[in-house]
């Protein structure tokens, strides 16, 4: 959707979005490429074995799939919960959905069952793909789910009386039809409910219309420096359940054709995912923060691991200059920060081969988008002021609404601008600089303090693994900074490192912004995304 340039702005001004009145997200992304067999999916599975799909197949799967759930009863805008990890079913399932005018929901594979039973709940959902695992988790709460009327099972049927229940989807798959008539559906109907990450109290359901695919093309084509180029392939390790690992990667690359590596780890591991991009030369990647910190521990990955990579994308936390400087040694490319949340994604972001990167700042307004920094009456602000970062509507990228909370809507809103409910400032350059989420603003002695800098400060201490930083109560300053620290391998916290910390960030950054209390810990509380709880942090020091 971009066209190259010479600059920023020539770019931005050379944007205009042609949305079509008829757009259905299961055609865009798969039945536009079948009539060839252009590799589509790579699946590496847990056993090392490995399966390659084209348009052509997933076309026929996804059409076979939605025949299975018209013949359930299934209509359109009905909710179809898909509880399952990378994996060729979870692909094939949301491109059935959409083909059938239906709206998925993913949902992370790691879900406990609260967690499922709120989500399917409150949505409504009337069918369930999943595995094994999942399949248990729903058997204890199916009771308590009157809408949830078919639950498909991946796997071989497990040996237990709840399996009875189960649908077998491979088993269902095989005799369906291949033939398929896709719903014609508006860019503006409903697609998918993704649920927020709960950071900041009950998860919401983002509504999001067929036009949402459309809406994050500019934000994964300029952080990818104009993506696609011949030869590119998409990896992440993020899951598919989030906004980052399906819109960001998993269906703009296939809108483009691009094909994509799916790999579940268990648990993350650094070491095999350097090898695993070397393996496939893999091109492009979406990265989250916490998987690059822990990347970043391990040594001299240029000499032990053949990489190709074209371009690094990241996203949840910002970047400092350390990782930045680590990453264009280790990947040779870098690493371009972007910005956007569930409701509204992929809105700010870098492009290093465009324009100068920032360390610490997000990076500009992607092309596209109206983004600023706006009180809370949704008036902008004048570069240096910290305010809302706010992005002005219509945007095609923007969610609909909360899935039955017109409450939440209307609050999301001032005026015409969506309150992303970060505070951020804008720069003299049009560079945005994240302060922080409205509760995790840290005000101290008459200063407002966001994390993010101090934290970004803590991990280039040489002993320091990851960090996170809140405000505590105190009854002189209102509150004062205290820092939860993960030490590295082999390093003793103490109070002589304590101390040695603590000045470490008052030399770098400012006298009010350092520290006064370090806790040493084992990990850090994390959204599923890889986002800091700071929440939790504060609730454990309450």
């Amino acid at each position: 959707m971009l066209t190259p340039g010479d600059s920023y702005d020539e770019v931005y001004k050379n944007l205009n979005w042609s949305i079509p009145q008829h757009f259905n997200i299961g055609i865009d992304v798969c039945d536009k490429w079948a009539d060839s067999d252009r590799l589509a999916l790579i699946h590496k599975t847990s056993d090392g074995r490995t399966a390659r799909y084209s348009f052509r197949d997933l076309k026929a799967l996804s059409n076979k799939l939605a025949n299975v759930f018209k013949s359930l009863g299934l209509e359109r805008e009905d909710r179809i919960g898909i509880l399952l990890p990378q994996a060729p079913e979870t692909a094939i399932t949301h491109i059935a959905a959409y083909k059938m005018g239906a709206i998925a929901i993913p949902l992370f594979s790691l879900f406990g069952e609260e967690a499922l039973e709120y989500r399917l709940s409150d949505s409504g959902a009337r069918a369930v793909v999943t595995d094994n695992a999942g399949a248990a988790r729903l058997a204890e709460i199916r009771n308590r789910l009157p809408d949830l009327r078919h639950v498909l099972c991946i796997d071989s049927p497990p040996d237990s009386p709840e399996a009875s229940a189960l649908l077998d989807f491979h088993g269902l798959l095989e005799p369906a039809s291949p033939d398929f008539t896709p719903v014609d559906t508006l860019a503006e109907d409903p697609a998918l409910i993704i649920y927020t990450s709960g950071t900041t109290g009950p998860p919401k359901g983002a509504l999001h219309a067929h036009r949402v695919l459309l809406g994050h093309l500019p934000g994964v084509e300029f952080p990818h420096e104009f993506f696609p180029q011949a030869d590119d392939l998409f990896w992440t390790p993020a899951d598919w359940a989030w906004i980052g690992g399906l819109l960001d990667v998993l269906l703009p690359a296939w809108h483009h054709g691009v094909p994509v590596l799916a790999h579940r780890f268990a648990k993350f591991e650094p070491e095999a995912a350097f090898a695993l991009m070397a393996e496939f030369k893999v091109r492009n990647a979406f990265m989250p923060p916490t998987a690059l910190k822990m990347m970043r521990r391990v040594e001299k990955p240029q000499e032990r691991w053949d990489l190709d990579l074209r371009s690094i994308g990241s996203g949840g936390e910002s970047l400092g200059e350390e990782l930045l400087t680590w990453g264009r040694e280790a990947f040779g490319v870098t690493i371009n920060e972007f910005y956007g949340q569930t409701e509204c994604n992929l809105v700010v972001g870098n492009c290093a081969n465009l324009m100068p990167v920032k360390p610490g700042a997000m990076g500009r307004a992607v092309p596209g988008h109206e983004v600023a920094v706006v009180d809370d009456a949704g008036l902008p602000l004048p570069a240096g002021e910290e305010g809302n970062i706010g992005i002005r509507r219509p945007d095609p990228v923007m969610f609909l609404r909360y899935w039955n909370n017109p409450e939440a809507t209307g609050k999301k809103f001032a005026g015409d601008w969506l309150l992303t409910g970060d505070r951020g400032r804008l720069d003299q350059d049009g560079y945005f600089h994240f302060v922080g989420r409205d509760d995790d603003v840290i005000t101290s002695g008459g200063y407002r303090i966001g994390p993010g800098e101090i934290e970004d400060c803590l991990i280039k201490h040489p002993a320091i693994a990851m960090a996170a930083v809140i405000g505590v109560p105190d009854p002189l300053r209102t509150e004062r900074v205290k820092a939860f620290v993960v030490l590295k391998p082999d390093v003793e916290g103490s109070k002589d490192l304590a101390r040695e910390i603590q000045a470490f960030v008052k030399v770098r950054l400012a006298a009010h912004e350092y520290p006064r209390e370090v806790a040493f810990v084992e990990e850090l509380p994390m959204t599923t995304t890889g986002k800091i709880i700071r929440k939790a942090l504060r609730a454990l020091e309450t």
